[in-house]
């Protein structure tokens, strides 16, 4: 039977588009915010401190210092790691750009280890192969929210004395063998963005249960600028008194913005619960697909997914990844791809770094897309992308 793909002319699964990720916002982020706007404060204020004690209690962490982005959040753990000109820092090339440009900021160098290919996360095994005398920082992604296995990773630190910064920018909510993420490494990122977990709009966030870290960075958010008379050179001047004593960014986030995120933060276990049954549905009903895999579900995480993807046996069909998402798309399947390896952007390229040095992870990314995941997905909307997926499976399929 011919199968009438949107594409070729035929109706497509939906009238409207759905999208691959969006925000939920109900009538209390609304109010939070409004109250926010009729109060005192629209920046440096209490809502700021609010939130950041909300997250660390969630995650357990004794302390989070909120700023205006994750990439901004990934910089500033960079900078309290001492990260610099010289040093080498390990990460993922499986993931968006800024888990690498962090390190590019602080003049050290990105180093790429390969993936687990079941996975898509980062192998230990392949970070413990890269480290040389001079790596300081490992920077595991924890890629669609699944976490990485960081009992082996936390070991290769401590064997080589090494900082790592989780970036958790996938992962509010996930526990790592019973543990939230936040509150197991020397720091862990997180990003707000809008088709993240919880959102503040745009936000980020960076969570650690070392004191010293979190001086570092609550003085890197604002200038390198402390009011503190015990970091001060001058301590007999007036209370008016401040002084920049490192060079730091404006990297702060508003009261508005924290305002939105504290009133998110109290629906994120109805975020994760819907995700989590949204995956399971979808685990179920593409494993039927032939030419369709599944992402391979971590025994040691509880996972709190930001992204779901699925890998196409390429074999089996009679066109390529292209030809499959353009398809989706005109059914009104608002699908996309996560990420291009790192270390192929043009940028990247100039810098000298090679195709062929992550083999897996440029394997993978060959046969990837991301399906529509998000908590106000409705179950008609759902049925949807399994319905359009079959329909444009069966009819590319050899």
């Amino acid at each position: 039977m011919k199968i009438d793909l949107a594409i070729d002319g035929g109706m497509p699964v939906r009238n409207s588009y759905l999208p691959y990720g969006k925000q939920f916002i109900d009538k209390d982020d609304i109010q939070g915010v409004i109250n926010t706007l009729n109060g005192d404060y629209l920046t440096t204020g209490p809502s700021i401190e609010e939130f950041e004690k909300k997250v660390a209690k969630y995650v357990g962490a004794k302390y989070a210092v909120a700023v205006s982005n994750g990439t901004a959040a990934l910089h500033a753990a960079c900078y309290a790691a001492g990260i610099k000109e010289g040093d080498e820092v390990i990460t993922s090339p499986i993931t968006f750009a800024a888990s690498a440009n962090c390190i590019l900021y602080c003049k050290a160098k990105p180093v790429f280890a390969d993936i687990n290919p079941e996975t898509y996360n980062i192998d230990p095994k392949e970070i413990e192969s890269k480290i040389t005398s001079k790596t300081k920082a490992i920077i595991p992604v924890h890629f669609t929210g699944q976490s990485v296995d960081l009992d082996p990773i936390m070991e290769l630190a401590k064997k080589y004395n090494l900082i790592v910064i989780e970036d958790a920018a996938h992962a509010l909510g996930t526990k790592y063998k019973g543990n939230y993420i936040g509150n197991i490494s020397h720091m862990t990122e997180f990003s707000f963005h809008p088709v993240k977990t919880v959102t503040t709009g745009e936000g980020g966030i960076i969570t650690t249960n070392c004191e010293q870290l979190y001086e570092k960075l609550l003085l890197f958010r604002t200038h390198g600028i402390t009011r503190n008379e015990k970091l001060m050179t001058d301590k007999e001047d007036g209370p008016w008194h401040y002084e920049q004593i490192d060079l730091g960014y404006n990297y702060r986030i508003t009261d508005l913005q924290c305002a939105l995120g504290t009133t998110q933060m109290d629906k994120v276990d109805f975020f994760i619960k819907r995700r989590k049954d949204l995956v399971n549905r979808y685990n179920k009903e593409l494993s039927k697909i032939d030419g369709i895999i599944i992402q391979k579900e971590e025994e040691f995480s509880d996972t709190s997914r930001h992204l779901y993807i699925i890998k196409l046996d390429l074999n089996k069909f009679k066109v390529g990844r292209k030809e499959i998402f353009q398809a989706l798309i005109s059914e009104n399947i608002g699908v996309n791809v996560h990420y291009l390896p790192v270390y192929l952007h043009p940028y990247y390229q100039r810098l000298g770094y090679e195709k062929g040095l992550c083999p897996r992870a440029e394997e993978l990314y060959k046969s990837i897309i991301t399906l529509p995941l998000y908590p106000s997905m409705s179950d008609e909307d759902f049925n949807d992308v399994i319905k359009a997926v079959n329909k444009v499976v069966n009819a590319y399929r050899i």
